[in-house]
């Protein structure tokens, strides 16, 4: 555990980040939650790592240095793996349909899905941000199953109203979306509704 000083005055978020395509997602979240002033707490899967290195030019010790904490995959008796520490939540971006089928089935094999399950049973805020084309019934199976049990599937889909010109823009567009449904208003988004 990677650990900087944390503060019981900040809001506390989970962000996972599994080994489906699309890190950037994960990397733009730390990276905004952190101007926002929100304590994060990372979980990076192996295949995140795999990953990071597929698509970005970051390293590891990078994205561990965009949050405030951060934890290895192995270390299941992390203070996040008990309802006891307190959170406003979790995200995960990107989230593996490996990692999503876990959550759902409450499999727990790592801290990434064990995390998630202890959202769940606490009835805090779970968003996944689910990363897969075309999806076969297991994959919608599983999502309605984390949706029975309290979870948002989130997937990373580009808004077009807004008339993006980057990829940054496409990416920013969607975390701020997804930051919304905690409340937090990035200001990364041109809202519909004539603004």
């Amino acid at each position: 555990m990677q650990n900087k000083n944390t503060s019981d005055q900040r809001p506390r978020v989970i962000v996972g980040i599994s080994g489906a395509s699309g890190i950037v997602y994960g990397i733009r979240m730390l990276q905004v939650l952190r101007e926002l002033k929100v304590e994060t707490h990372l979980i990076m899967s192996r295949s995140a790592q795999v990953t990071l290195a597929y698509e970005t030019d970051f390293s590891i010790a990078n994205i561990r240095d965009l949050a405030d904490v951060s934890y290895a995959n192995a270390d299941i008796g992390a203070a996040i793996s008990s309802g006891s520490f307190r959170t406003m939540g979790m995200v995960i971006a990107p989230c593996s349909m490996k990692t999503l089928a876990e959550i759902a089935t409450g499999v727990t094999s790592n801290l990434l899905s064990r995390s998630a399950d202890v959202i769940l049973k606490e009835r805090r805020r779970l968003i996944l941000m689910a990363r897969e084309t075309p999806l076969h019934l297991g994959h919608l199976r599983n999502m309605i199953s984390v949706t029975e049990a309290g979870g948002i599937i989130c997937p990373p889909m580009p808004a077009f109203y807004n008339r993006p010109d980057s990829v940054e823009a496409i990416v920013d567009h969607t975390v701020g979306r997804a930051l919304d449904l905690f409340g937090f208003d990035a200001k990364l988004l041109r809202r519909w509704g004539g603004e």
